[in-house]
Protein backbone atom coordinates (compact mmCIF):
# COMPACT_ATOMS: atom_id res chain seq x y z
CA UNK A 1 0.00 0.00 0.00
CA UNK A 2 0.78 3.55 -0.66
CA UNK A 3 2.07 5.78 2.56
CA UNK A 4 0.23 8.26 3.89
CA UNK A 5 2.99 10.40 3.71
CA UNK A 6 7.24 9.63 3.61
CA UNK A 7 9.45 11.34 5.37
CA UNK A 8 9.88 13.44 8.35
CA UNK A 9 6.24 13.94 10.62
CA UNK A 10 5.97 16.32 13.44
CA UNK A 11 4.74 14.62 16.87
CA UNK A 12 3.05 17.88 17.20
CA UNK A 13 2.91 19.48 20.67
CA UNK A 14 0.18 21.61 21.70
CA UNK A 15 -0.09 25.03 23.16
CA UNK A 16 -1.65 26.19 25.88
CA UNK A 17 -1.84 29.91 27.16
CA UNK A 18 -0.98 30.75 30.67
CA UNK A 19 -4.09 29.80 32.12
CA UNK A 20 -3.68 26.07 30.50
CA UNK A 21 -6.58 27.01 27.92
CA UNK A 22 -5.76 25.62 24.28
CA UNK A 23 -4.34 27.76 21.83
CA UNK A 24 -5.22 26.37 18.67
CA UNK A 25 -3.74 28.99 16.58
CA UNK A 26 -0.36 29.31 18.13
CA UNK A 27 -0.29 25.62 17.29
CA UNK A 28 -1.38 25.92 13.80
CA UNK A 29 1.18 28.72 13.79
CA UNK A 30 3.90 26.37 14.49
CA UNK A 31 2.77 23.51 12.29
CA UNK A 32 2.91 25.91 9.18
CA UNK A 33 6.54 26.98 10.00
CA UNK A 34 7.64 23.34 10.33
CA UNK A 35 6.27 22.57 7.17
CA UNK A 36 8.20 25.74 6.13
CA UNK A 37 11.21 24.07 7.54
CA UNK A 38 10.72 20.86 5.50
CA UNK A 39 8.52 18.68 7.52
CA UNK A 40 6.95 16.11 5.35
CA UNK A 41 3.63 15.88 7.82
CA UNK A 42 2.33 17.39 11.06
CA UNK A 43 0.48 14.36 13.22
CA UNK A 44 -1.65 16.35 15.65
CA UNK A 45 -3.08 15.22 19.28
CA UNK A 46 -0.75 12.49 19.75
CA UNK A 47 1.12 11.60 22.75
CA UNK A 48 3.60 14.41 22.37
CA UNK A 49 0.79 16.56 21.77
CA UNK A 50 -0.73 15.64 25.34
CA UNK A 51 -3.71 14.03 24.00
CA UNK A 52 -4.45 12.53 27.31
CA UNK A 53 -5.23 16.19 28.70
CA UNK A 54 -7.34 17.05 25.50
CA UNK A 55 -11.14 16.28 25.06
CA UNK A 56 -12.46 15.40 21.89
CA UNK A 57 -13.73 18.96 21.09
CA UNK A 58 -9.94 20.46 21.55
CA UNK A 59 -8.69 17.86 19.51
CA UNK A 60 -11.07 18.32 16.17
CA UNK A 61 -10.53 22.11 16.71
CA UNK A 62 -7.01 21.41 16.36
CA UNK A 63 -7.06 19.15 13.35
CA UNK A 64 -9.27 21.65 11.77
CA UNK A 65 -6.74 24.90 12.29
CA UNK A 66 -3.73 22.83 11.74
CA UNK A 67 -5.03 21.78 8.45
CA UNK A 68 -6.39 25.12 7.25
CA UNK A 69 -3.34 26.37 7.96
CA UNK A 70 -0.48 24.14 6.13
CA UNK A 71 -1.95 23.83 2.89
CA UNK A 72 -1.26 20.43 1.07
CA UNK A 73 1.31 19.33 3.86
CA UNK A 74 -0.36 16.43 5.61
CA UNK A 75 -2.40 16.24 8.55
CA UNK A 76 -2.95 12.95 10.79
CA UNK A 77 -4.78 13.50 13.95
CA UNK A 78 -4.61 11.69 16.89
CA UNK A 79 -7.91 9.45 17.91
CA UNK A 80 -6.92 7.07 20.65
CA UNK A 81 -8.19 7.17 23.95
CA UNK A 82 -8.70 5.33 26.83
CA UNK A 83 -11.42 3.35 25.52
CA UNK A 84 -12.42 1.87 22.31
CA UNK A 85 -15.59 3.55 22.59
CA UNK A 86 -14.17 7.15 23.44
CA UNK A 87 -11.61 6.35 19.73
CA UNK A 88 -14.09 5.21 17.46
CA UNK A 89 -16.56 8.60 18.75
CA UNK A 90 -13.46 10.86 17.57
CA UNK A 91 -12.34 8.99 15.00
CA UNK A 92 -16.10 9.03 13.10
CA UNK A 93 -15.96 12.87 13.73
CA UNK A 94 -12.40 13.36 12.70
CA UNK A 95 -12.56 13.20 8.84
CA UNK A 96 -14.84 15.98 8.63
CA UNK A 97 -12.20 18.30 9.84
CA UNK A 98 -9.87 16.95 6.65
CA UNK A 99 -7.10 14.94 7.55
CA UNK A 100 -5.45 13.14 5.60
CA UNK A 101 -5.58 9.97 8.23
CA UNK A 102 -6.04 9.33 11.70
CA UNK A 103 -3.38 7.67 14.13
CA UNK A 104 -4.50 5.69 17.21
CA UNK A 105 -2.62 3.75 19.73
CA UNK A 106 -4.21 1.25 21.40
CA UNK A 107 -5.78 1.30 24.70
CA UNK A 108 -3.90 0.20 27.83
CA UNK A 109 -3.86 -3.54 28.80
CA UNK A 110 -5.87 -4.41 25.39
CA UNK A 111 -3.72 -7.98 24.33
CA UNK A 112 -5.47 -8.16 20.97
CA UNK A 113 -5.83 -5.13 19.33
CA UNK A 114 -7.80 -6.67 16.01
CA UNK A 115 -11.10 -5.46 17.09
CA UNK A 116 -9.88 -2.05 18.32
CA UNK A 117 -8.79 -1.47 14.75
CA UNK A 118 -11.47 -3.10 13.09
CA UNK A 119 -13.87 -0.60 15.13
CA UNK A 120 -11.46 2.26 13.84
CA UNK A 121 -11.74 1.30 10.42
CA UNK A 122 -15.19 1.52 9.79
CA UNK A 123 -15.53 4.35 11.92
CA UNK A 124 -13.29 6.27 9.79
CA UNK A 125 -14.66 5.71 6.57
CA UNK A 126 -12.58 6.48 2.98
CA UNK A 127 -10.09 7.94 6.17
CA UNK A 128 -6.58 6.06 6.56
CA UNK A 129 -5.84 4.69 9.59
CA UNK A 130 -2.74 3.74 11.39
CA UNK A 131 -1.70 1.45 14.10
CA UNK A 132 0.75 3.07 16.93
CA UNK A 133 2.75 0.87 18.77
CA UNK A 134 3.68 2.26 21.81
CA UNK A 135 4.43 -0.19 24.50
CA UNK A 136 5.80 2.24 27.25
CA UNK A 137 2.56 4.37 27.29
CA UNK A 138 -0.31 1.33 26.38
CA UNK A 139 0.76 -1.76 27.26
CA UNK A 140 1.72 -4.35 25.69
CA UNK A 141 0.90 -2.70 22.11
CA UNK A 142 0.61 -4.20 18.99
CA UNK A 143 2.39 -8.22 18.61
CA UNK A 144 4.16 -8.07 15.60
CA UNK A 145 2.71 -10.63 13.90
CA UNK A 146 -1.12 -9.19 14.19
CA UNK A 147 -0.06 -6.02 12.10
CA UNK A 148 -0.85 -7.75 8.77
CA UNK A 149 -4.11 -8.68 9.32
CA UNK A 150 -4.74 -5.00 10.86
CA UNK A 151 -7.44 -3.05 8.58
CA UNK A 152 -4.63 0.12 8.94
CA UNK A 153 -2.62 1.63 6.59
CA UNK A 154 0.47 1.40 8.34
CA UNK A 155 2.24 1.33 11.74
CA UNK A 156 4.43 3.73 13.75
CA UNK A 157 6.48 2.14 16.20
CA UNK A 158 7.41 4.20 18.87
CA UNK A 159 9.06 1.15 21.22
CA UNK A 160 12.39 2.17 20.34
CA UNK A 161 13.25 -1.49 20.01
CA UNK A 162 15.98 -1.90 17.27
CA UNK A 163 14.82 -5.71 16.87
CA UNK A 164 11.33 -4.70 16.99
CA UNK A 165 11.90 -2.17 14.08
CA UNK A 166 13.35 -5.22 11.97
CA UNK A 167 10.77 -7.82 12.86
CA UNK A 168 8.49 -5.29 11.60
CA UNK A 169 9.70 -4.79 8.34
CA UNK A 170 10.17 -8.23 7.87
CA UNK A 171 7.22 -9.30 8.22
CA UNK A 172 4.83 -6.44 7.42
CA UNK A 173 4.67 -4.91 4.21
CA UNK A 174 2.96 -1.56 4.97
CA UNK A 175 4.59 1.67 5.54
CA UNK A 176 5.91 1.75 8.91
CA UNK A 177 7.42 4.88 10.77
CA UNK A 178 9.89 4.95 13.45
CA UNK A 179 8.78 6.91 16.85
CA UNK A 180 12.03 7.49 18.27
CA UNK A 181 15.20 9.74 16.40
CA UNK A 182 18.01 7.41 17.64
CA UNK A 183 16.37 4.74 14.98
CA UNK A 184 15.75 7.54 11.79
CA UNK A 185 19.05 6.30 10.33
CA UNK A 186 18.27 2.88 10.70
CA UNK A 187 14.68 3.48 9.18
CA UNK A 188 15.55 5.46 6.19
CA UNK A 189 18.38 2.24 5.67
CA UNK A 190 15.59 -0.43 6.27
CA UNK A 191 13.09 1.28 3.43
CA UNK A 192 10.92 2.74 6.13
CA UNK A 193 8.11 5.26 4.97
CA UNK A 194 9.92 8.22 7.57
CA UNK A 195 9.78 8.86 11.16
CA UNK A 196 7.17 10.70 13.75
CA UNK A 197 8.93 12.44 16.22
CA UNK A 198 8.68 14.35 18.80
CA UNK A 199 12.45 16.07 18.04
CA UNK A 200 11.23 17.97 14.57
CA UNK A 201 8.98 20.17 16.76
CA UNK A 202 12.77 21.60 16.80
CA UNK A 203 15.19 20.33 14.90
CA UNK A 204 12.66 19.23 11.53
CA UNK A 205 16.36 19.77 9.13
CA UNK A 206 18.45 17.32 10.86
CA UNK A 207 16.07 14.94 11.57
CA UNK A 208 15.27 14.91 7.47
CA UNK A 209 18.84 14.63 6.93
CA UNK A 210 19.23 11.83 9.01
CA UNK A 211 16.31 9.73 7.45
CA UNK A 212 17.80 10.75 3.93
CA UNK A 213 21.47 9.06 5.29
CA UNK A 214 23.66 11.67 6.89
CA UNK A 215 24.96 10.33 9.86
CA UNK A 216 26.42 13.46 10.84
CA UNK A 217 23.20 14.91 10.98
CA UNK A 218 21.86 12.30 13.81
CA UNK A 219 24.99 12.64 15.41
CA UNK A 220 24.57 16.73 15.62
CA UNK A 221 20.94 15.98 16.82
CA UNK A 222 21.84 13.85 19.68
CA UNK A 223 21.93 16.37 22.64
CA UNK A 224 18.77 18.36 21.47
CA UNK A 225 17.28 14.60 21.74
CA UNK A 226 18.96 14.25 24.95
CA UNK A 227 17.40 17.51 26.07
CA UNK A 228 13.96 16.16 24.50
CA UNK A 229 13.71 12.94 26.29
CA UNK A 230 14.21 14.79 29.64
CA UNK A 231 10.82 14.95 31.58
CA UNK A 232 8.96 14.55 28.47
CA UNK A 233 6.83 16.19 27.12
CA UNK A 234 8.56 19.48 29.57
CA UNK A 235 11.98 18.94 27.64
CA UNK A 236 10.42 19.32 24.26
CA UNK A 237 8.68 22.59 24.99
CA UNK A 238 11.20 24.41 26.42
CA UNK A 239 13.71 23.83 23.74
CA UNK A 240 10.53 24.82 20.90
CA UNK A 241 10.06 27.80 23.39
CA UNK A 242 13.87 28.56 22.95
CA UNK A 243 13.37 28.59 19.20
CA UNK A 244 10.28 29.49 18.05
CA UNK A 245 8.97 32.09 20.79
CA UNK A 246 6.04 29.62 21.63
CA UNK A 247 4.31 28.48 25.21
CA UNK A 248 6.04 26.81 27.69
CA UNK A 249 2.77 25.99 29.67
CA UNK A 250 1.69 22.31 30.37
CA UNK A 251 -1.15 20.47 31.05
CA UNK A 252 0.45 16.91 31.52
CA UNK A 253 1.35 16.78 34.98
Amino acid sequence: MDPVFTGVGVALVTLFDDHRALDADATADLAARLVDLGADAIVVAGTTGEADALDDDERLRLFSAVRSAVGDAVVVGGTGAASTHQAVQLTARAPDTGVDAVIARTPRGLADPSGYYRELADAAGATPVLAYHFPAVSPPGIPVEMLPSLPVAGCKDSSGDPTRLLATVDSYAGPVWTGNPALIHMAGALGCAGGILALANVAPEPCAAAFAGDADAMRKFTPTHLACERDFPRGVKQLVAERFGTSEVLRMG
